[in-house]
């Protein structure tokens, strides 16, 4: 899912980057919607614009690849190989 968005955000990184450096860039399909301050900004009219259609919003910053933090797996609250009830 979003294939086509995050090949056209990684293409345009280092444009992205030259002008919108630190704000949110709506992308739909191969094509760049506008970008904003805030995310809940781009999140609002991706969802006035596209409804339940997937779109991409990402922050643009000095790298391509987005950093995902799991607090909860940071702080060792939960582990990522937690053993799961077996089906009997």
């Amino acid at each position: 899912m979003l294939e086509k968005e995050r090949a056209y955000f990684s293409q345009h990184h280092s444009m992205f980057v030259d002008q919108y450096f630190g704000k949110y860039v709506l992308i739909k399909g191969e094509e760049f919607i506008r970008a904003f301050s805030a995310v809940e900004e781009a999140l609002t009219e991706g969802a006035k614009r596209y409804g339940l259609q997937l779109f991409l919003v990402r922050e643009v910053t000095a790298t391509k690849e987005r950093i995902i933090d799991i607090p909860a797996l940071t702080l060792g609250i939960l582990r990522d190989n937690a053993s799961r009830p077996s089906k009997k």
